[in-house]
């Protein structure tokens, strides 16, 4: 059984119910999960997060079983912005105006933006596998291209990659989580049986896809904006990738996200592809202890 100890449940918020785990004691903890994942990502470190902290970790808007919006022309609805709002609403709901914050890959990027746009709510910062949106597209070459080639293919219109990827969802899945080589059984049962479910799911399609369309549109414009303002990271940052991914491939991710940090910016790489959290849990629960030693005092 994944996650002992903590309560499965959903919180309702201006937008819809969002459904998360919760468990633990102590400083609050927001665990945001990736693409095209939903909470159980975070099976194997959440528990032992717990021991020391209040862990909450929620399925983003669109993902899981969390509400799931209509496609829009202009993706308001999946801006990072909005699933920001989200994540703040759910835990003030929950007791906590401050907290720490750990995103892995979209969740990273929900995680960006929350700590842009309300700097007061959160006390340190880790990202897992990404750099900032905006540094991805305005680099782009050939190798990201075709190593990050379901970037452009989600973002094309509505409903075009949804038909495809539903015809066979499972099929898909697989090959999409399969970019570093990895045996069958790599995931979890458990949390493999919850990705599945939700990838069978349209409407969940629609909300990844819709989540995709928003990055390549209206996230940039907010992070454009952003920019110019000299809007940045306040808190702490705690940056971790794959050593075996794409990321040290493309990019000093730490020189990258020193550019957006007006705080210290720290981490380095993890012995693993890029699902660190469920590929090197030791190395993941390790750096995250380290980072939030002492934090809610």
């Amino acid at each position: 059984m994944i996650f002992p100890g903590f309560v499965l449940e959903h919180v309702t918020t201006r937008a819809g119910a969002i459904r998360l785990r919760r468990g633990g004691s102590g400083p609050p903890l927001l665990l945001l999960h990736g693409n095209p994942q939903t909470h159980a990502m975070w099976h194997a470190v959440a528990p032992r997060l717990a021991e020391r902290f209040t862990v909450v970790c929620p399925d983003l808007r669109g993902y899981g079983g969390s509400l799931k919006p209509e496609a829009t022309a202009d993706h308001a609805p999946y801006a990072k912005r909005e699933m920001a709002k989200d994540m703040v609403e759910v835990m003030e709901r929950l007791g906590h105006r401050r907290f720490l914050l750990v995103g892995h890959d979209r969740g990273g990027r929900v995680s960006h933006r929350l700590a842009i746009d309300f700097p007061d709510r959160v006390e340190k910062l880790a990202v897992l596998d990404i750099v900032p949106t905006i540094e991805h597209f305005e680099r782009a070459d050939m190798a990201f291209g075709l190593g990050y080639y379901h970037w452009f293919w989600f973002a094309q219109p509505h409903p075009f990659p949804e038909m495809l990827i539903n015809a066979a969802p499972e099929a898909w899945f697989s090959v999409h989580t399969s970019r570093e080589p990895k045996p069958s059984t790599f995931f979890h049962p458990e949390a493999l049986a919850d990705y599945l479910a939700a990838v069978k799911i349209p409407e969940m399609i629609r909300g990844m896809c819709e989540d995709y369309r928003a990055a390549a549109t209206i996230d940039l414009e907010h992070d454009r904006a952003s920019r110019a303002g000299g809007k940045k990271i306040q808190c702490p940052l705690l940056v971790l990738w794959g050593a075996k991914g794409k990321i040290p491939l493309w990019y000093d991710a730490l020189a990258v996200w020193r550019q957006f940090c007006a705080g210290e910016v720290s981490g380095g790489p993890v012995a693993s592809g890029h699902y660190l959290a469920e590929e090197a849990p030791e190395a993941v629960i390790d750096a995250l202890q380290d980072f939030f030693a002492g934090a809610g005092r």
